[in-house]
């Protein structure tokens, strides 16, 4: 047995988040929810807009739920795991939870150095280099990303340049080499990441909204990596993800 042999549809999940200890239901749970990456985030949130904890995820550490009212909209927001598997535990817990539309945000390499720092990204395909979107969907090489769509109209309405196209959803980090980062080029990935592709099997097995946007920092694209803003990114543009990130959510 192989791991393209792992997706099960005919059978119950034996572990369900509502059993466990720490699943408490919370009455008005927001529908929209923001996962995002960066604790950064979180230490510019507080002068953005008044919050309140409504609830506590535990995957492997307290996982407080911001929530809060951005346009009139009740959202809630928390930081999210790197990697497409804790990803998906999230993910799968903040829908138990309630969620019904699910805004995904993050930083990503770059496999075209035109793109420059800072520049959004639309994913509207997926490459499935990890291995959570095999418990989730039939083996394909891509996962479709239904939401891409409607996010850019989003982005339209907000006057935000933005470009769209297929990513790279890795989970070796360290073992993006340069023969597999010029196969995924060549197929069409503008970016690298290492949740989108295990994001959005849980969003299709689930019927869920799962929107995601990226911006970029580091590039793959040259002779030598480039780490551009990658760890140096000021706290204004922090402020500024948020924001955008908040205008999308009361939105969708």
């Amino acid at each position: 047995m192989s791991l393209f042999d792992t997706f099960d549809p005919d059978s119950e999940e034996i572990v369900k988040f509502e059993l466990q200890r720490s699943f408490h239901s919370v009455e008005a749970f927001p529908e929209t929810v923001i996962m995002t990456f960066k604790e950064e985030t979180f230490q510019v949130l507080e002068h953005v807009c008044p919050t309140e904890v409504i609830a506590t995820l535990r995957e492997g550490r307290d996982v407080p739920i911001y929530k809060l009212n951005w346009n009139g909209r009740s959202i809630g927001i928390f930081q999210t795991l790197i990697g497409g598997a804790g990803t998906a535990g999230l993910l799968e817990e903040a829908l138990a939870m309630g969620a019904k539309q699910v805004l995904l945000y993050g930083s990503c390499g770059v496999l075209d150095s035109a793109l420059v720092a800072g520049h959004f990204i639309l994913p509207t395909q997926a490459y499935r280099d990890e291995g959570a979107s095999y418990h989730y969907l039939p083996v394909g090489d891509y996962v479709d990303i239904p939401t891409a769509d409607r996010l850019g109209e989003i982005f339209d309405e907000l006057h935000l340049p933005y470009v769209k196209g297929r990513v790279w959803t890795t989970d070796a980090f360290y073992r993006e080499t340069r023969n597999n980062m010029e196969k995924r080029k060549a197929d069409g990935c503008i970016a690298v990441d290492m949740e989108c592709a295990s994001a959005m099997a849980v969003a299709q097995f689930r019927g869920a909204e799962v929107y995601q946007f990226l911006y970029a920092e580091d590039s793959l694209d040259g002779a030598a990596w480039d780490r551009r803003t990658m760890g140096a990114v000021p706290a204004s543009d922090y402020e500024k993800y948020l924001r955008v990130a908040l205008e999308v959510a009361s939105r969708l």
